[in-house]
């Protein structure tokens, strides 16, 4: 293979897709160049692929195609099966046959009860068998209507299949030829025909597409597997007997009690220290926020906006405490405003200098990562209980729920930032004379900065979403109220309340990226 077969003529153009192609030389090398010379969609068909679909891509290494007409193909093949042996109305008249036996039941009672004499009691079973009886005539009609639409659903599947062939026969060869480009810059692409690709490709369609139409056309497929079992073991073996036990469950749950019991009697003292903590930065945020009478309060607040972010964010911050304030929800805002800002202001604290830590050594990130997969992926709703057993209920173990969700961010984007410090930059600071310090505090991080507010901006954001959830383990302010509303179904209250979440956070954010704009704009 040459690098340079485009402009070494046709002939090296031709060698080098037989090399990539193995078979069908001249066609792969016609269809290519016809490929490369279209500006728009190239008519290109090939036969092969429009026929074999899956497995033309599995022989020739096109997983891309592979994989996606396989799940295509397979979505067709679902409506097709449906058509021609799915159960469709199965659920209804399984239903009818249970409302029969029902009413025939009602029916039998009807007449021990007229026999023993008693006239109201028979009445009330022949009322209560005649209205069975309609349910059940209503659920025969529904299973028949059902059947009906085994025509239209398998024509449906085949006019889908056909649409999906002529789509695999177009574009083959384009994907085909994208996939050779891609193996002149890097032969370790797949090419040719591969017998072991082929076989592989196979083994997973064996193995996807029966189950998956099983699944699709038997009303109960766990039923008919457990019967083909005992069938197949001379009735030994039942469905129970699958590796999947829920008796495993409920040991491991009590093993997982203990263990937080344990650390709550052992290491008490260590989560009140936190708790006490956190409380006291609760207590100054609401000290200022709260006590201070509201208009000095606005009027700060308004002042450093204008100061740190300009006069437009100043204007915004102004209405949006206006708002607060008319509406009567001054002091809840601003117990959710000390709930988040504790919850920014420690997640920065910590996240900034772990991120810095995690940019520069590929090892501790390496071994992070993880731990802030975990953090970030695990419903929120998941904090709530090792917060509540190991911290109690009220606003430091919201804070501390709101830490656990919205530091990632800003570790990650710290990390990503002082990763994305050019080395030429560094190695000429370092030339210069600074020393690590320096070249940490001149150099790196303002360059990073860009990256860091925006995990800031993230973790205030995911600092608001918590606002919520954490009022369910007793945190105070708006996510009260929000809770409030969603249990009284107070579609206005909450909406205001949302509001008001909205414009503090908001706020907030503002006057952070604010502060930044115009540092960067001011250098």
């Amino acid at each position: 293979m040459t690098d340079s077969g485009l402009e070494l003529g046709p002939s090296a153009l031709d060698a080098s897709i037989g090399e990539f192609v193995s078979e069908n030389e001249d066609y792969y090398s016609g269809e290519f160049a016809k490929i490369q010379g279209t500006t728009g969609f190239a008519w290109s068909w090939n036969t092969m692929a429009a026929v074999l679909g899956p497995f033309w891509g599995a022989a020739r290494g096109a997983w891309g195609f592979f994989w996606t007409f396989m799940v295509v193909e397979l979505f067709a093949l679902v409506q097709i099966g449906r058509g021609l042996w799915g159960e469709l109305g199965a659920e209804h008249l399984a239903k009818y046959e249970k409302l029969l036996a029902n009413v025939a039941k009602r029916e039998q009672q009807a007449r021990d009860a007229l026999a023993a004499g008693d006239q109201a009691a028979a009445d009330t079973a022949t009322k209560v068998a005649s209205n069975l009886a309609r349910v059940a005539e209503k659920a025969k009609e529904q299973a028949e209507a059902a059947s009906g639409e085994a025509t239209s659903i398998l024509l449906i599947g085949l006019a889908l299949m056909i649409v999906i062939k002529v789509i695999e026969g177009f574009y083959a060869n384009v994907a085909y030829e994208k996939q050779y480009l891609k193996w002149r810059a890097n032969a370790s692409t797949p090419s040719g025909i591969s017998r072991a690709s082929l076989v592989f490709g196979g083994v997973l369609m064996i193995v996807i597409w029966p189950l998956t139409l099983f699944r699709f056309t038997v009303t109960n497929p766990d039923a008919k597997i457990g019967s083909m079992m005992q069938s197949v073991f001379n009735g030994q073996f039942t469905i129970t007997e699958f590796p999947v036990k829920k008796e495993y469950f409920a040991p491991i749950a009590t093993w997982l009690d203990g263990g937080f019991d344990w650390l709550a009697i052992n290491f008490g003292d260590v989560f009140d220290g936190v708790t006490v903590a956190i409380r006291w930065v609760l207590d100054g945020l609401e000290v200022i926020l709260i006590q201070t009478p509201w208009p000095v309060v606005m009027l700060v607040i308004i002042v450093m906006a204008f100061r740190l972010a300009g006069p437009r964010v100043a204007v915004f911050t102004a209405a949006s405490l206006l708002y607060l304030a008319f509406m009567g929800l001054w002091e809840i805002s601003m117990i959710t405003v000390a709930l988040i800002g504790a919850g920014a202001f420690l997640c920065v604290l910590f996240g900034i200098p772990l991120g810095i830590w995690f940019g520069k050594s590929k090892r501790a990130y390496t071994f992070a990562e993880p731990v802030l997969d975990f953090m970030q992926t695990m419903p929120a709703f998941v904090y709530l209980i090792p917060i509540i057993a190991f911290f109690g209920t009220g606003k430091p173990p919201g804070v501390l729920a709101t830490i656990i969700f919205a530091m990632p961010p800003v570790i990650r984007l710290t990390a990503l930032g002082m990763r994305g410090v050019p080395e030429t930059t560094k190695e000429a600071a370092v030339a210069f004379g600074c020393s690590k310090w320096q070249l940490l505090r001149n150099v790196e991080i303002p360059l990073a900065l860009p990256s860091i507010m925006t995990g800031i901006n993230q973790t205030i954001l995911m600092s608001l979403s918590m606002v919520v959830i954490a009022s369910l383990i007793g945190a105070e302010g708006l996510g009260a109220l929000i809770l409030e509303a969603l249990q009284y179904a107070a579609k206005g209250q909450g909406l205001l309340g949302g509001l008001a979440i909205l414009f503090c956070a908001m706020v907030i954010d503002r006057i952070a990226q604010g502060m930044y704009r115009r540092k960067v704009a001011g250098e």
